[in-house]
């Protein structure tokens, strides 16, 4: 067992204080930071996608700057070579892993091929499914030669990489690295008490400079309204709420709300490898009809948000002329009626003897999703579809009838629908298939000219509307709350999904003293 430092010992104490010790203590030692975190059981930024964490451990070949522009990060400077398709990366020198070893080339091309192998399961396989060789020039010049064209290519080149030395040979999905992992990023792990918080110390050597905030605390508190109370209480220093949680701290002294525009997305995700769908999907226009999300997004979200219509509508390619699917409960009963749907004497349609409804499941502890799944229920009731709500302790996502997604990129418009809507992508949990959305998908992918990919993205936000995958339903704003004292939050950047990025610039943030 590794043996807890002193400076972690009294850091778990400052939780345990009466707010008022607590509340304080950050101005005190202005060292270590507390925010308030959704549970980790592993940190694998190879294999799965989201994770605040991810960027205070590891670094890209490339980074995103407060803009969401593409900036180098572990390389240095880049070449593109049209006629070869092949980028060619010059590293930074002298970059060292958290244990001392060295930073190389073939750290680049084992951690892009361990996300490329089929046999890892990584969610992140269809952003690299166009690399065709990676080739180590030197220790430090990397080239991957394409088969066809990724415009997004340098967007997803912001992977974090991950050491070869540790993990050669290792299982990439339950290797012990991964609850111990070694990074070259501006904070460290320093310790891990599963359940309850992992502790990040700064890299006093990193490449980009030291991070002024020594510590960051990663608290673990699952439920959202329990990290409103300890904002309250002083046992966190920082944390995403709900908007109703988050409302309770405006104007309050000593707190600074932040209300960032995301490009994070709520929406009923059809489960099309579930017989139900297979049989009713000509019925889901209705279930998009009977959505009142205006009514929603005040209700849940005290109108900190927009009506959902598509997965654009915070990116340059969004199509406002697609079917908005605004509410229209009387077009809904047209289409069920038309589909051969009776109304039943309990007040719900019934098609050939089955009544028409599902059960949407939901993921425990995020509130806000709760609350919108509960009253999007209610509407569709209301419309005459028995829909009803559950929250299992484990998503079966091959048997689930919908789910409440969420989902949204900031980056290029090929992040979060290549893999989502693409037929067999890796993050196409609905199973959703339809030939001319991959068509347009592609087209868009592989060209470098505006005109050319806004047409085709034009193209298949009408045609993911005509075919639904999802009932979208509102973009969400992420709400955070911090201590008054922490410096240097930026607010103007769009966040991404579960409001993750706000930590983009953490090396330049302080306390006020």
């Amino acid at each position: 067992m590794k043996k807890i430092s002193y400076v972690f010992v009294m850091a778990v104490m400052l939780l345990t204080l009466p707010s008022c010790g607590r509340a304080s203590a950050v101005q005190k030692n202005g060292k270590t930071l507390i925010y308030g975190s959704g549970d980790y059981t592993r940190i694998n930024p190879a294999m799965d996608e989201h994770g605040e964490i991810n960027g205070l451990l590891f670094d890209g070949l490339t980074a995103h700057n407060g803009d969401n522009e593409v900036i180098p990060s572990l390389a240095k400077c880049w070449k593109f070579e049209k006629k070869r398709c092949t980028y060619t990366f010059y590293l930074k020198e002298k970059v060292k892993w958290h244990d001392g070893e060295a930073f190389t080339a073939e750290d680049v091309k084992f951690t892009i091929e361990a996300i490329m192998d089929s046999e890892n399961g990584s969610e992140n396989r269809s952003d690299f499914e166009d690399v065709e060789e990676i080739t180590v020039i030197d220790e430090h010049t990397v080239c991957f030669k394409l088969s066809a064209p990724n415009v997004a290519f340098l967007d997803y080149m912001a992977m974090p990489i991950l050491p070869k030395h540790l993990l050669s040979g290792e299982d990439m999905q339950e290797s012990a690295f991964f609850r111990n992992p070694v990074g070259t990023g501006p904070y460290k792990l320093e310790s891990w008490d599963v359940g309850q918080a992992i502790t990040l110390v700064r890299n006093e050597d990193y490449f980009k400079g030291e991070a002024k905030i020594e510590r960051i605390v990663f608290k673990i508190v699952p439920e959202d309204s329990a990290k409103a109370v300890q904002l309250k209480s002083g046992e966190l220093d920082l944390a995403l709420l709900p908007p109703k949680d988050a409302q309770s701290f405006a104007g309050k002294e000593g707190y600074t709300c932040y209300q960032m525009k995301t490009s994070d997305y709520r929406g009923i995700l059809f489960n099309f490898n579930n017989r139900y769908w297979a049989e009713n999907r000509d019925i889901i226009p209705a279930v998009c009809y009977a959505i009142d999300r205006r009514a929603i997004i005040d209700a849940v979200l005290l109108g900190q948000g927009i009506a959902a219509y598509g997965p654009l509508q915070r990116n340059i390619f969004n199509n406002e002329m697609v079917e908005k699917y605004g509410y229209n409960p009387e077009k809904a009963k047209e289409i069920l009626e038309k589909a051969g749907c009776t109304m039943g004497k309990d007040g719900f349609y019934v098609r050939e003897n089955e009544t028409v409804g599902f059960v949407i499941s939901v993921a425990a502890g995020d509130q806000a999703r709760i609350d919108i799944a509960q009253a999007a229920a209610q509407q569709l009731r209301e419309a005459g579809i028995n829909c009803t709500v559950d929250i299992p302790i484990k998503i079966d996502w091959e048997k689930q009838m919908a789910y409440l997604i969420g989902w949204g990129s900031p980056f290029d418009a090929d992040d979060h629908t290549y893999k989502v809507f693409g037929t067999g992508k890796g993050a196409n949990y609905s199973g959703y298939s339809n030939r001319f959305v991959d068509r347009y998908l592609v087209k868009a992918r592989q060209s470098d000219d505006l005109e050319v990919r806004a047409k085709a993205y034009r193209q298949f936000q009408a045609e993911l509307a005509k075919d639904p995958a999802f009932a979208f339903i509102c973009y969400v704003d992420a709400d955070y709350v911090g201590n008054s004292a922490i410096q240097g939050i930026s607010t103007d950047t769009v966040l991404g999904h579960h409001g993750v990025g706000i930590f983009w610039n953490v090396t330049e943030w302080t306390f006020l003293n």
